[in-house]
């Protein structure tokens, strides 16, 4: 019997760790035909992104493709998202060349070794986070400042890509160049950049960028579920061959060699990897908090549940994977997400059947992309930050609230101004700062009877609800511990204060108080003996179990005194109506 529940111990562990042998043997042969025609319009939508978000985060495009097979199979294998496509993504993509180029600049082989170690230690970092179930974190980042900083990093994006669509990137690069030997370039440094370079554009260069992005942009309106990326790379391809272009001057991807690049690990130094962490655990933050929206999102509609622990292994095992393979960071995509659901991609079948074909198409089909423009790619990219704006969600938490708004807007600034990464770092700070400010000032409030019930609600919402002179019936929407304690008693004395008439007792329903520390506990003793010296006593009503075995282990509950604990918060009024000139204790003396 022990033998067998150790057996079913180890099988349960097993399925945790690996979802893939909880799933696989259940696939039902049905389901195949879907996850095949899924894993194709993946594949349609994969391969120009791969080569367009490489360009994004400074690396040759077909390094692009390197990162996508073996973080696809990763993730089929250890993630718990049955929709969920993980590869390049232009958000983190942007963060990696940023914080590979902090460190080297014009050495390209340099520059390969330094992003491939970059996803390295993005991975391991995924992992520990994952080992230490901290999934919790996704929730840490605010989602207006993610908003906020995710629109900063949308508007960067789109502007240096402007250059390539308009083909003024030489005059913009050499530009650019001098302004970073005596000015932090941020963006709108960058879009006077390229405002500047406007009398250089390449006609040819731009009669195609321009006409690829209008493309794609008319196809996301009208026909959004359409291969656009895929239709514009075929058509600017067949353009460039039939009408050589080139000769005009457009810049394509040009030849590289075919086939999957051998596996081997990047060269590790502790110097190096320090110098990486700071990029590192943004894109661990930024591709974790999206990943997990995503999953989260395609749960909705699958009813699915999402591991968010085995999530964090699962992404730092793509990251992984894409190391291996020389790629970039990699994480979870919101449009080929959606695009795997509208296919009908029943599990992750689909990003097998992707990482197969994108394998399949660095073995035999590259050539076909050598004459692929470079302003097209940069199309590509500027499309899908395209989606990443949203004025109406800005419109809608401005009416909402204003305050989450000012913090939506510093962190967009943050990005546009400082930079990227020192946006990400003020993001994170907001997020902080809120948080402490709600635990520090939560919601607080004095309750009254609703007429004939037994009920009691917040009193400047309910203007009828019925009060008691000398009874202050104060409502705390927290835990009491150390950053709000002295808030808590800092609020008792101003509304004893402001009473229309002296208060005799205060009464504090604890059905929101879950938590008290040490340090709550002393400023509860202090102000118990504070407004006792008042003749004002302190009671509570609806302490639950744990409260109230904290109470005891600080000693709250004696100095307090049993008398003062009630069942209800009816209770406690009754108590004190029977004798309204007496305090609990007087009462339980008379008891």
């Amino acid at each position: 019997m022990a033998l067998e529940k150790q057996h079913s111990s180890f099988a349960g562990t097993i399925r945790g760790m690996l979802p893939i042998t909880s799933w696989l043997p259940r696939y039902e042969r049905r389901w195949l035909r879907a996850d095949i025609m899924a894993g194709l319009a993946v594949w349609a939508m994969m391969v120009p992104q791969a080569l367009a978000y490489a360009g994004i985060a400074g690396v040759p495009p077909v390094y692009g493709l390197y990162a996508v097979p073996l973080a696809m199979l990763a993730y089929a294998v250890f993630g718990t998202s049955r929709t969920l496509s993980v590869g390049p993504e232009s958000a983190i993509a942007i963060i990696s060349a940023v914080t590979v180029g902090g460190l080297v600049a014009n050495d390209l082989g340099e520059f390969l070794a330094l992003t491939a170690l970059l996803a390295l230690v993005v991975g391991v970092a995924f992992l520990l986070f994952g080992l230490l179930k901290l999934g919790w974190a996704a929730s840490f980042l605010s989602k207006p400042v993610l908003q906020g900083f995710t629109q900063g990093i949308a508007l960067t994006v789109v502007m240096s890509q402007v250059p390539a669509i308009l083909g003024t990137q030489s005059e913009f690069g050499s530009r650019m160049a001098e302004l970073r030997e005596a000015w932090h370039t941020g963006f709108f440094l960058t879009a006077w950049t390229v405002i500047t370079t406007l009398p250089h554009v390449g006609l040819a260069t731009a009669i195609v960028g321009v006409a690829a992005l209008s493309l794609l942009l008319v196809a996301r309106r009208f026909r959004p579920h359409a291969p656009s990326a895929l239709i514009a790379v075929i058509l600017s391809v067949l353009a460039v061959s039939l009408l050589d272009l080139g000769a005009h001057g457009v810049a394509v991807v040009g030849e590289v060699q075919t086939g999957m690049v051998s596996l081997s690990l990047p060269t590790i130094s502790l110097a190096k990897v320090t110098s990486l962490l700071p990029g590192a655990l943004a894109i661990a933050l930024l591709g974790y908090s999206v990943s997990l929206s995503v999953a989260t999102v395609g749960a909705q509609d699958t009813g699915e549940e999402i591991d968010p622990d085995q999530e964090l292994l699962a992404l730092g095992m793509a990251n992984l994977g894409a190391s291996l393979s020389s790629g970039f960071v990699v994480c979870g995509s919101l449009s080929r997400g959606v695009v795997t659901r509208r296919a009908g991609g029943q599990t992750q079948v689909v990003s097998l059947v992707t990482g197969a074909l994108v394998l399949l198409t660095l073995l035999f089909a590259l050539p076909l992309f050598f004459k692929l423009p470079s302003a097209v790619l940069s199309a590509v990219v500027v499309q899908a930050m395209c989606g990443l704006l949203s004025l109406a969600y800005f419109r809608q938490l401005f009416k909402i609230s204003r305050g989450e708004f000012a913090y939506a807007m510093a962190a967009m600034f943050g990005v546009l101004v400082l930079g990227i990464l020192q946006g990400v770092a003020l993001g994170v700070v907001l997020s902080l700062a809120v948080l402490i400010r709600r635990v520090s000032r939560p919601t607080t409030a004095v309750l009254g009877r609703l007429p004939g019930t037994d009920t009691y609600r917040d009193i400047t919402v309910h203007a009828e609800a019925e009060t008691f002179p000398g009874l202050l019936i104060f409502r705390f929407d927290a835990p009491v511990i150390f950053p709000n304690a002295s808030y808590f008693a800092d609020k008792v004395r101003q509304l004893i204060a402001e009473a229309a008439s002296p208060v005799r007792q205060v009464l504090v329903p604890a059905q929101q108080i879950n938590q008290l520390d040490s340090t709550g506990a002393d400023q509860l003793k202090k102000l118990q003996a504070e407004l006792g010296a008042k003749g004002i006593s302190l009671s509570f009503a609806e302490v639950k179990s744990a409260l109230h075995e904290a109470m005891r282990w600080t000693s709250l509950a004696e100095t307090v005194g049993e008398a003062h604990f009630y069942e209800s918060i009816e209770d406690g009024v009754q108590a004190f109506l029977q004798h309204p000139e007496q305090s609990p204790t007087e009462q339980a003396v008379r008891a």
